[in-house]
């Protein structure tokens, strides 16, 4: 099965190496290209582009990355997002993530780390958010503020104690094993409680279980 890519940045020789790194893989294409999040909405909507996963830059003009991700990733089936940024602690990005982006990568990362981003956010694969994730939700949680809002706290009224602990180590980035091991339970088991985290809290992917743990003060004060 071939993985099919959009490039979405405003800056056509990224995206022209993109497009190499991508298509030099026998399991990965580029489908399409658009030049900002609103050609990338409508590539999308209207173009009838197909598309698995978007690589998505923030910052671009007429419409950014964090809009174009909301609206591509509140879809029925949407392709996954990977937010593109330059900058480490980028309060776009963050807001990218919040809005749906299955994973952030820095535009200088590894051709081999991009590339698996790639096939990881495919498979949907349960993978805990790269570092430098985690080190921008902890930036900004310092400052968000001390309780969460009304409906963020909802998300958590029907977890049992146990989901709530899981939900807490999902967001200081352990991953499935490690959380098996602090349990002493069988990772199967783990599997389970992330299948009905995701389920009660409406959260799309592991990425968005990390925001809520931040969100809700499980961690990060």
């Amino acid at each position: 099965m071939t993985i099919r890519v959009l490039l979405v940045d405003d800056q056509e020789l990224v995206r022209a190496g993109f497009r190499m790194l991508i298509d030099s893989q026998p399991d990965l294409t580029v489908v399409g290209e658009a030049g900002d999040g609103q050609a990338a909405v409508a590539a999308l909507t209207k173009d009838g582009t197909e598309a698995d996963v978007v690589l998505m830059d923030v910052r671009m003009p007429r419409m950014d990355g964090v809009e174009a991700t909301g609206l591509i990733a509140g879809r029925e089936g949407a392709p996954r997002v990977i937010v593109l940024t330059t900058f480490d602690l980028d309060e776009y990005a963050f807001a990218a993530i919040r809005a749906g982006a299955a994973a952030f990568l820095l535009k200088d990362a590894r051709p081999e780390d991009l590339l698996s981003a790639i096939r990881t956010v495919h498979a949907g694969d349960s993978v805990v958010a790269p570092s430098t994730t985690r080190r921008l939700l902890e930036h900004f949680a310092a400052s968000a503020p001390a309780t969460a809002g009304p409906a963020v706290e909802r998300r958590l009224e029907s977890l049992t104690e146990r989901e709530r602990e899981v939900l807490a180590l999902v967001g200081r980035g352990l991953s499935n094993t490690e959380i098996a091991e602090a349990f002493v339970v069988a990772e199967a088991t783990v599997k389970t409680h992330i299948g009905r985290l995701l389920a009660k809290t409406g959260s799309r992917d592991r990425v968005q279980l990390v925001v809520l743990a931040y969100e809700t003060g499980l961690v990060g004060r």
